[in-house]
């Protein structure tokens, strides 16, 4: 599994983007980050691979100060996890060995015996 949720800042302002992969081990990690003229090619790309946007400022702000490759700080996986939730929504995916009632599938490792 590997996605990629961009974040961008609100018109008028100078843009940011953000983007984070999370491959279903570890921690989300910042992939490519940007301002400016950059921060439109990475939105840009995004789009054009029908990656879904979350228009976050303050995340977005926060995320543009980590380094390229470097895992999110734990006290921002909550807000990461709604993102790539939201990701996984407007895909219509859900992570794999999961199933349609939120919880782990039977065979998974929360299955009771």
């Amino acid at each position: 599994m590997s996605d990629r949720d961009e974040n961008h800042t609100y018109e008028g302002k100078r843009r940011l983007a953000v983007a984070l992969e999370y491959g279903g081990q570890g921690a989300p990690r910042v992939t490519a980050k940007g301002a400016g003229p950059l921060a439109e090619r990475i939105i840009e790309l995004a789009a054009a691979h029908e990656v879904p946007l979350d228009t976050d400022a303050d995340l977005v702000a926060v995320l543009s100060q980590l380094d390229l490759e470097q895992e999110i700080p734990e006290s921002l996986y909550r807000v990461v996890a709604e993102v790539i939730a939201f990701a996984y929504l407007v895909k219509g995916r859900v992570p794999e060995g999961w199933h349609d009632d939120g919880g782990p599938a039977p065979d998974g490792p929360d299955r009771e015996d």
